[in-house]
């Protein structure tokens, strides 16, 4: 199995700040993908036209960490899950990213590598700014989106 990992410390902004922009539809839909649901505990996550991601919440510790398991999307994401962990340094706020228990380390991973940067970049955005660049107006990295 291998692993997406990412670090990025958000500025002037507490865990609970970060928190609510990983846990609320609002705050999702601010910085990933404006088309952004909830269904019985199932977050729905559309980006027309490729398709998308329900995600079931496996665990969530206010301010702390917040976990998913990837129930419906692409085959190579099913089963994963993707983590965030929380702590404060000074005036950042560390967000420890992890979109763990990939089978094996197909091109498709190197491309969701990358988005998955340009979508913490813009949940960064979100919470210092007020402003994300959720899909359908996020970062273009390739033929692929």
């Amino acid at each position: 199995m291998v692993d997406i990992l990412h670090r990025v410390g958000v500025k002037d902004a507490t865990p609970e700040n970060v928190y609510e922009a990983l846990t609320t539809v609002d705050g999702l839909a601010g910085w990933w993908t404006t088309d952004t649901s909830e269904h019985d505990g199932v977050l729905r996550f559309r980006f027309p036209p490729i398709g998308g991601f329900d995600m079931e919440v496996l665990e969530t510790r206010p301010a702390e960490r917040v976990t998913w398991k990837v129930v419906d999307g692409p085959e190579e994401w099913i089963g994963t899950t993707v983590d965030w962990q929380l702590r404060r340094e000074g005036e950042y706020t560390v967000i420890l990213f992890g979109h763990r228990g990939w089978k094996e380390p197909v091109e498709f991973m190197n491309h969701c590598s990358t988005k998955w940067a340009t979508f913490l970049l813009s949940l960064k955005s979100l919470v210092e700014n007020g402003k994300g660049s959720p899909a359908p107006d996020d970062v273009r990295v390739g033929d692929w989106h």
